[in-house]
């Protein structure tokens, strides 16, 4: 493919970084990205993903957009309350880079459905906001074969790390970091306990930032690597993480054989 004279234009700042080029920005064109969730963190990382180019974005909700959502959740405005978050990110990708072509999936995330979703995506992004969703896309997106970028955040506090443990050697699972979901009197949402509104924006930017480095295959992968922001204290922590050899799913005698 040939990026056209308003492509060139649109996407002059990534064509002159020398990562990137026009052959980068043709590649992100043909890109086919997977989000789960179109919230506080899946909002930004849809806006970001759409401004950069990236040609396919599949979200993956069921939920309707509520007025408690606007502290956070920046793709939706006020006259989307009501209406499903994939359609409502649908409408604003459109006005933000007609490149873009927005799959919505107005649909619960589950073991039955999960395969049939990401196997069309080049990539899985995790801005979902409970911990069986997201053992369930680290399972599925490890058996598949797919990279998966998560992020996640609470109150003042925000994670992310990307996933490639199909790949062995050095590449753990998010499994081999957090082997288990917390008790669920432990387990809080952001409803429960809250988020600072603009956190939201900082992990979803630095998720689609990590995102973009996979699909072009630039910089140093975050694969092996935990990055905990403290937003109270501005630090950031980089934390080496290593695949766990008693591992339920990526270990050396896994106990998690299939999907679901």
């Amino acid at each position: 493919m040939n990026l056209t004279d308003d492509q060139l234009d649109r996407y002059a700042r990534h064509i002159v970084l020398r990562e990137v080029g026009g052959i980068g920005q043709k590649k992100l064109l043909q890109s086919k990205v997977l989000i789960v969730g179109a919230g506080g963190l899946g909002s930004p990382l849809i806006l970001y993903l759409a401004a950069a180019g990236v040609g396919t974005i599949g979200v993956v909700d069921d939920d309707v957009v509520d007025l408690s959502n606007l502290q956070r959740q920046v793709a939706h405005g006020m006259a989307d309350i009501g209406t499903l978050k994939v359609l409502s990110a649908q409408k604003t990708v459109a006005e933000i880079n007609p490149d873009v072509k927005i799959v919505p999936h107005a649909e619960r995330l589950t073991a039955e459905n999960v395969e049939e979703l990401f196997s069309g995506y080049d990539l899985v992004a995790d801005g979902s906001d409970n911990f069986n969703t997201r053992f369930l896309i680290n399972d599925a997106c490890y058996f598949l074969k797919k990279p998966l970028v998560s992020a996640a955040m609470l109150q003042f506090e925000g994670q992310l790390s990307t996933y490639k443990a199909f790949e062995g050697d050095t590449h753990p699972c998010y499994r081999c970091i957090f082997p288990a979901p917390p008790p669920p009197d432990v387990a809080r949402t952001c409803g429960e306990a809250g988020v600072l509104g603009a956190l939201a924006g900082t992990m979803g930017s630095l998720q689609a930032t990590e995102i973009l480095k996979e699909l072009l295959g630039i910089g140093q992968s975050m694969s092996g690597s935990l990055l905990i922001y403290d937003a109270l204290y501005t630090e950031f922590r980089k934390v080496k993480v290593r695949p766990d050899p008693a591992c339920a799913l990526c270990g050396t005698d896994p106990s998690i054989t299939e999907i679901g």
